[in-house]
């Protein structure tokens, strides 16, 4: 079968090995193991990425001793006892033709900070930001144990089956990617000072790896192409560093970028380009002969067959977009790009790794054994109305109709989205386009009835769809406060993102969460140049800070923005009364007036609308309330709330 993708899917020889295509999956955490050790749910999950067609899966960190954890729910392979759950790993991603490598670890001064755990050990006392104290250098007589620890672990994984190994040494993150930065490695003997001298660790468990475990396994060593920091490695490093790497007898290299404590510089966050790394890679492809793997935000396959075709690749990580789909593969092989569920780029994924929480998605709510595609048939076909088409009425929809019942849609609006359409205005946040088309195809594929434009009544209740049980999805209004709205020209921050209301020049947005802070980038000019009809926009806070719920690089990158903007932060202020052209705040037990105000936005949040579920009560009628309807809260909530409510109905 041709493929509308040929570059990607062409096969490509990595040392001794040869990998059917070039999608790669880089690692991402999931926190599925169970104290290291590999669970049945690790192996479902590992397993239907390379059903769905992934040439070859990077794990999640893999720690190669046992003092220093990195997250709880991590893997491990530091002694025998972890072999035969690699096996059976191995073996599961194996049937579909598909590689399979660990990443091999030491969280080192990035450990988890577990009760009883010794002091972190870094190249030197240098520890990042939010350390409570500094860690201890790291002895030499140390270093010869964990390298012996590192070539230990590859010849369980090769004991297990498993095709190679990567070595983490980028991002200046744990032990190997702190030894090679500037940043971390202030070290003065024969593991510090230059860059050979900083390099010498990872060359040393390169080479007890290759000595453990052959030349038939792969090793695959992942740098930062360019630091992205001042005082951190750059590209021309990076190049030098390729260089001794291909010497040392490396098959090929994963090349990121940034470090893990400058958000937003290896992780990417929504709105930025795609192949965020790919110009680094791109040069040092250049200086070596061994394939070099390029990663960050390749969430659709043109993109990765330009990256290969345009030879600024060798090989694409794909990884949250294969998380978000686990058949990402197979699809684009297939041309069925539409199909393709959409990963917005949120990191959701990732938000609650640190806290022990289990790997989600926002757009897919079924990453567990049960799914969406594994749904049974309800013993019991009903007839299911959904009253709005926001993504929990969409979600609500598809597994109503995946599941046999007769499903009905009815959305007030003209257009299905629900809220997700203005969500999508500002700045950064266009992806949510590609969720609501993804939905609605669903739907229309399914043949599942849609009206539009269609507000359901207590009449239609009782007549209609008096035999039908109800799910509503009918979405939540914005909070305003009437006593403020005596001033001169009012509106809310979603009547700007829809377009309905239009704001003067000096605005006032109360409210500092994400859709204040989302709707000041959006209306800020884009360059402060102090331009006499660039727009001023003061955002008024009462928490200590802007976007308090929220966290990860998509935060920090529109903090930045509003910042370099000039739009006016001012936290722990309180809006005490309005006046027709006037607005008082208080803030350190000072009262503050600003009169030259065109507009007051309201971006505080929004309520449930309790009509429609007394409209139900009336009517008598068995009925769910889901997403915003039934609790405020973000995309992935609402996209949960539609499946779980549904596959138990």
């Amino acid at each position: 079968m041709e493929t509308k993708y040929p570059n990607l899917f062409s096969p490509i020889k990595v040392g001794e090995t040869v990998v059917k295509n070039r999608i790669f999956m880089p690692p991402i955490s999931t926190n599925l193991a169970n104290k290291g050790y590999v669970t049945d749910e690790l192996v479902e999950h590992y397993a239907a990425r390379a059903k769905g067609g992934v040439g070859l899966i990077v794990t999640e960190v893999t720690t190669v001793e046992p003092t220093y954890i990195y997250l709880p729910g991590d893997m491990s392979i530091y002694d025998d006892s972890f072999i035969p759950g690699w096996k059976k790993l191995c073996d599961a991603v194996h049937q579909y033709g598909t590689k399979i490598l660990p990443q091999l670890f030491h969280p080192a001064y990035m450990s988890f900070p577990i009760p009883g755990t010794p002091r972190f050990i870094a190249p030197s006392n240098v520890g990042p930001y939010y350390a409570k104290e500094a860690p201890r250098a790291v002895t030499k007589e140390e270093l010869q144990v964990i390298i012996k620890q590192f070539g230990d672990a590859a010849y369980r994984v090769k004991q297990a089956g498993g095709d190679g190994v990567e070595i983490h040494a980028a991002h200046a993150h744990g032990l190997l990617g702190g030894f090679l930065s500037p940043l971390y490695n202030k070290r003065c003997d024969e593991y510090g000072g230059d860059i050979d001298g900083r390099l010498r660790l990872t060359l040393e468990v390169i080479a007890e790896v290759r000595r453990r475990c052959g030349k038939d396994f792969i090793i695959d060593v992942r740098i930062s192409g360019d630091e992205y920091s001042d005082g951190g490695n750059n590209i021309n490093d990076a190049i030098y560093v390729a260089k001794q790497l291909e010497k040392a007898g490396v098959d090929f290299l994963h090349v990121s970028g940034g470090t893990t404590i400058k958000r937003g510089s290896s992780i990417p966050a929504p709105g930025t380009k795609m192949g965020s790394h790919a110009d680094s890679g791109a040069v040092i492809k250049q200086y070596v002969n061994i394939p070099v793997a390029t990663v960050g935000r390749i969430t659709e396959p043109w993109i990765a067959e330009e990256l290969i075709a345009n030879n600024k690749a060798d090989i694409c990580m794909i990884g949250r977009a294969n998380l978000c789909d686990s058949e990402f593969a197979n699809k684009a092989f297939e041309g069925k790009t539409e199909d393709i569920r959409p990963c917005i780029g949120c990191l959701r994924c990732l938000n609650g790794i640190m806290f022990g929480k289990r790997v989600a998605c926002s757009v897919n709510p079924s990453l567990e054994l049960e799914n969406e595609d594994t749904l049974k048939p309800s013993d019991v076909k009903k007839n299911i109305l959904v009253i709005g088409g926001g993504p929990a009425g969409m979600e609500a929809a598809f597994v109503a109709h995946k599941r046999g019942h007769h499903v009905v849609l009815c959305e007030k609006d003209e257009n299905l989205g629900g809220q997700l359409r203005l969500a999508a205005v500002p700045i950064a946040k266009q992806d949510l386009t590609k969720v609501i088309k993804f939905m609605a195809r669903r739907l229309a594929q399914n043949n599942i009835e849609v009206r539009l434009n269609c507000l359901v009544t207590k009449e239609m209740l009782e007549n209609e769809f008096k035999d039908y049980e109800v799910i509503v999805s009918a979405g939540a209004k914005p909070i305003e406060v009437d006593v403020f709205k005596k001033f001169k020209q009012c509106m809310t921050a979603d009547d700007i993102l829809a377009g309905k209301s239009f704001p003067g020049r000096k605005i006032v947005i109360i409210g500092g969460g994400s859709v204040g802070c989302e709707t000041a980038d959006y209306l800020a000019p884009i360059i402060n140049d102090l331009f006499p009809k660039n727009r001023d926009v003061t955002v008024l806070e009462m928490a200590d800070g802007v976007m308090m719920k929220e966290s990860g690089p998509g935060r920090s990158l529109l903090v930045q923005r509003m910042m370099s903007k000039g739009v006016n932060l001012i936290t722990s202020a309180k809006v005490e009364r309005v006046e027709e052209d006037k607005i008082f705040y208080s803030k350190d037990e000072q009262e503050y007036c600003i009169n030259d105000a065109d507009t007051l936005v309201f971006a505080l949040g929004y309520r449930v609308d309790p009509s429609v579920e007394d409209m139900l009560k009336e009517a008598k009628v068995k009925y769910h309330m889901i997403g915003d309807s039934n609790k405020v809260g973000n995309l992935k909530d609402a996209v949960y709330d539609g499946y779980e409510i549904v596959k138990n109905i």
